[in-house]
């Protein structure tokens, strides 16, 4: 993650409508496999329940683990599940870099050793028309950007995932719309926001 202050930008910068929709679809479906991918246990996570999980029945878990939007893996939506053998989740590490006072270097086992990590139940809506209730356990993304304490000319996030072509098959293809590195971004503010979770792990009850 890098935290930067985001010019004023030019009109043929702005992204296209249709390839925005398609990009923030791509988000959903990469987190949620982001979570499954990981080889720790969820049982052996120190979690305690969050405030924000609310009364609703998790979306059956065959469901959330194989219908997902990862071009990583390839276009279609089984594809994450079928596609990511070879991926290698550890070792993984985040940094947080930028107009920072601290920047922050955590491997992915400290950040599952994380006292901060809660559990959360969010209903995830899709531009595409569909939906999931999936369980978490997560950190607030809140609370790794205040331990770096964000310089004031700051305003906005950008997230950048890796490049792995031997592990990630949809990288060796040529897709229309999309280079790698994927890179998202957040304004400052929405990544603050109490809601906005780095979600670790599915927490599922079998």
């Amino acid at each position: 993650m890098v935290l930067f202050r985001y010019p004023r930008p030019l009109p043929s910068e702005i992204t296209p409508r249709e390839m925005y929709l398609s990009r923030r679809s791509l988000i959903g479906g990469a987190a949620a496999l982001g979570a499954v991918s990981a080889t720790a246990d969820a049982a052996t996570l120190q979690t305690h329940p969050g405030p924000y999980s609310g009364n609703l029945t998790p979306t059956p878990h065959e469901d959330v683990t194989h219908y997902n939007n990862f071009y990583e893996f390839g276009m279609g939506k089984a594809d994450p599940a079928t596609q990511s053998q070879a991926f290698h989740p550890l070792p993984w590490t985040l940094e947080i870099t930028g107009l920072v006072r601290r920047p922050v270097r955590l491997d992915v086992e400290q950040l599952l050793r994380s006292p901060a990590i809660e559990e959360r139940i969010y209903r995830m809506r899709c531009v595409e028309a569909w939906s999931m209730v999936i369980p978490w356990d997560g950190i607030p993304l809140a609370t790794l950007l205040k331990d770096a304490d964000p310089d004031p000319r700051a305003t906005h996030v950008a997230f950048e995932s890796i490049v792995r072509p031997s592990e990630m098959p949809g990288q060796n293809e040529a897709l229309s719309g999309i280079q790698w590195p994927y890179v998202e971004g957040l304004r400052l503010d929405e990544a603050m926001n109490p809601l906005t979770l780095l979600a670790l792990a599915l927490l599922w009850q079998n």
